[in-house]
């Protein structure tokens, strides 16, 4: 699945007691609780501001004086992520929050162990071990969620999930490209395709090709951050919701209103203690002075700090044992799985459902924590297109004879037949959101600027006209605008804007110091460096297969769609990658003669390059809203996460070669069937044939999905009183189109554990009314455990061991 990560609020990291709610309402309410105020001991002490507040000039500054780049965050994140990212099977991604915790409970863990060897006399081990885990900071950990994001990403950013499948082992023979290339390697590939299909590359071009696409997405999100988190504060929720989570676990501290209301009163009764003193001999004389009762309350309030700090360490204590015990869960039963292959596909549902109509379930712990990250509407979503799919569409095809063949096979069965319709449904919902995306702004800026523009053409003319407007000093600057705000008119009948939402004089945007942000001559050689190197890279791995031309113009739409996703990534949490890719699909093959032997391959290369950009564009901009917040440093960030993605490129490379070498692809195990998605587009614009009766469905499906997605639009530009935040209560109740298609084109056995996943969150977190972060820390030891355990596994496969 892309990284549609789900409504905004499935990350919160903290939620009020609720036990009435349902599942499918969790996101729509936590929206009001995404600016609750956490403190933190290096906070902005002077204004009491909120985590997810604007950061003010002093606390940037002060923040920029702390160590940013270090090697042991780069490490840390360097080896968090990159077992998860080596058993990545499918889109899901999400590593900020689950690696931020993970690397604070290292560096917490280390502390503890030093501790023990001073104690005990550890020389010079313990002493090295306590510089290499003291002072770990929120910016550090920045750092830390930055790079194992970015090395998460790869996989999917690369194409190892889906556009590489597609092209080494269901590209038909007859669609093998034609190429004059003499290169040995592309020669064999192709000569290797014209016989049993598939364009099998070596590995030293996947890793080429890899490396080319992981790095202009990164470079082209550096003027963004200006515009998107500086300028129009765009809310990026999940990047909020992991710096509030930093705050919390470096602060230790209440979060929301309790928090704030106890912190207040402390600081109150802490200056009336003391008369405003501010040395250590005062405070004496005027605790000598204070009558007894005021002396027992100072000690009172003092026993209640250090029983709350007990409580804070022993919680800690707590969720480090509930990692580990869920990593040891998760490992050991992925190592069992190898020597039990049947667990997983378990028949929940009987025998002949799981064995003629594939539902079963697969157990992973992995697939669980990924939907407790999901939250339970996404997960609802996928199981409402599982049903859709797996328990309606696929006995109509197979019972009318449209799909005679066995279920699960992609060609002949079902599982093939409704394909198209969940495409059809992910395609919908893309040119929805994505022509929506374009249209707002339009409209907006029409009613403002359209009228006057009109009036003026037709009192001075054209040329006249544009050359005032282009001299004329306001329209040189620049004020964020809220495009939810309605043109007022102005005394002359004309359409203004409207001033509610401009900033006023005293309000000001502030940044890092210059030195922590990346300068316009780094960013414009490293923008056509890295844009040269993708094409170098794509023409020397596919050589003779796609033109220069051809790879321009997908860059290019790659950087143009980029904008798209991460507007909409910053407002709704959703980065559609996978309507992207679709839609430059779309556009391939109006630029692509249908009748070329290549069309099918160049359709691929086109729709994996503008996936790449998107997503990696909107991943940094994530992180770097985080670290705005944290005041850590953006530079910092750029370099952590160009490091991360050059080394997930080439683990991901490694890796893929490595299980496709010993699995067998695809498979029960490994069905790639976001490779099947890619292909199967292809097919579909280059103007090949559908299954029968497929348009009729497909078509209906798409103009019921368009008309929902419409809706949940409206419902999510809805202001809710009194509280002021954005989106109905309604919106979680009606089906995404990303999630009912992901749904119905995954066999149930997948959508199942990840459902139970979500489940599990909504029970924990609004049926019993507890904090989100006993579920996060879960969720990160289940992927863990089975990330590094699967690597122990692969190890097994290669060596031949046999299963039970």
């Amino acid at each position: 699945m892309a990284p549609d990560r789900g409504p905004p609020s499935s990350a919160t990291t903290s939620l009020p007691p609720q036990s009435s709610s349902s599942p499918l309402s969790q996101n729509a309410d936590d929206d009001d609780n995404d600016n609750e105020l956490l403190r933190h001991a290096t906070s902005r002490s002077t204004a009491f501001e909120p985590i997810s507040q604007e950061p003010d000039a002093a606390f940037l500054r002060a923040r920029s004086e702390q160590p940013q780049f270090t090697l042991r965050a780069l490490l840390t994140g360097l080896l968090i992520a990159t077992p998860t990212s080596a058993y990545r099977r499918d889109g899901i991604s999400g590593m900020a929050m689950p690696s931020a915790l993970i690397g604070f409970a290292y560096f917490k863990a280390l502390r503890a162990i030093t501790g023990r060897l001073a104690e005990g006399g550890g020389g010079g081990l313990g002493r090295w071990m306590g510089g290499w885990g003291e002072g770990f900071s929120e910016v550090e950990n920045v750092l830390v969620q930055t790079v194992a994001g970015s090395v998460g990403t790869m996989p999917l950013g690369c194409g190892f999930v889906g556009v590489v499948p597609a092209l080494e082992f269901l590209l038909k023979p007859e669609e093998t490209p034609e190429s004059a290339s003499t290169d040995p390697g592309i020669v064999q590939a192709l000569a290797v395709a014209h016989e049993t299909g598939g364009l099998r590359l070596p590995l030293s071009k996947l890793i080429l090709w890899a490396l080319g696409l992981c790095f202009f997405g990164v470079v082209f999100a550096v003027p963004l951050r200006k515009e998107v988190i500086v300028r129009e504060k765009l809310k990026f929720p999940s990047g909020t919701a992991t710096a509030l989570m930093i705050g919390v676990l470096h602060g230790g501290e209440k979060t929301g209103t309790e928090g704030e209301m106890e912190e207040h009163v402390k600081r109150d009764g802490t200056r009336r203690r003391r008369g405003d003193g501010g040395d250590e001999e005062s405070d004496a004389l005027m605790a000598d002075a204070s009558p007894p009762a005021a002396q027992e309350s100072s000690e009172d309030d003092d026993s209640e700090q250090r029983e709350e700090a007990i409580g804070i360490k022993e919680d800690w204590k707590k969720q480090i044992r509930l990692l580990t015990y869920s990593f040891a869960i998760s490992g050991t039963y992925t190592l069992v799985s190898y020597f039990v292959p049947q667990l997983h596909s378990i028949p929940v549902f009987g025998p002949h459902l799981a064995t003629t109509w594939l539902w079963s379930l697969n157990p992973s712990p992995a697939y669980v924590g990924q939907g407790i990250i999901m939250g339970p509407a996404t997960t609802i979503h996928m199981l409402l297109g599982a049903v859709l799919g797996w328990a309606v569409l696929s006995p109509i095809a197979k019972y009318k004879g449209w799909a005679s063949g066995e279920v699960g096979d992609w060609n002949t069965g079902s599982k093939g037949w409704i394909v198209w319709v969940s495409l059809a449904i992910m395609l919908a919902d893309a040119i929805v959101s994505l022509g929506w995306l374009i249209l707002k702004p339009t409209i907006w800026y029409g009613k403002v600027y359209g009228p006057p523009f009109v009036h003026g053409v037709r009192e001075k003319g054209l040329r006249r006209h544009l050359g005032e407007l282009v001299r004329d000093p306001k329209m040189r600057g620049y004020s964020p605008v809220d495009l939810n705000d309605e043109p007022t008119t102005a005394e002359n009948g004309q359409l203004s804007k409207s001033t509610s939402n401009l900033p006023d004089e005293d309000e000001k945007e502030y940044d890092a110091p210059p030195d922590h942000l990346i300068g316009w001559k780094t960013t414009l050689f490293g923008l056509i460096a890295s844009l040269a190197f993708c094409i170098f890279a794509v023409q020397y791995s596919f050589r003779g297969m796609i033109s220069i031309s051809l790879t321009a113009i997908a860059l290019l739409l790659a950087l143009l769609l980029s904008v798209m996703g991460v507007r909409a990534l910053g407002e709704t949490d959703l980065n559609p990658v996978s309507g992207i890719s679709k839609l430059t699909q779309l556009i391939f093959a109006l630029v692509t003669p249908a009748n070329s032997p290549n069309a099918v391959v160049i359709n691929l290369l086109a729709g994996g390059i503008s996936e790449a950009g998107a997503l990696q564009a909107g991943d940094l901009l994530q992180d770097l809203k985080t670290g705005h917040l944290l005041g850590a440093s953006p530079k910092a960030q750029f370099y952590g996460q160009l490091i991360g993605s050059a080394v997930g490129a080439v683990v991901s490379a490694c890796v893929y070669k490595l299980y496709t070498h010993v699995y067998t692809i695809p498979s029960g195990l490994f069905q790639v069937p976001t490779a099947y998605v890619w292909i199967f587009t292809a097919r579909l614009v280059t103007g090949q044939g559908l299954p029968p009766h497929v348009p009729v469905f497909a078509a209906g499906a798409a103009g019921i999905w368009a008309c929902l997605t419409a809706l949940r639009i409206y419902g999510n530009s809805i202001t809710r009183q009194p509280s002021g935040s954005k989106g109905a209560s309604w919106v979680p109740y009606v089906p995404g189109g990303i999630a009912v298609a992901v749904g119905m084109y995954n066999t149930p056995s997948f959508t199942l554990a990840r459902t139970a996943g979500g489940l599990l969150a909504w029970w924990w977190t609004r049926w019993k009314g507890r904090e989100e972060t006993p579920m996060i820390v879960l969720a990160s030891g289940l992927i863990l455990g089975e990330g590094l355990c699967s690597i122990v596994n692969l190890g097994l496969a290669s060596g031949g061991v046999p299963h039970l």
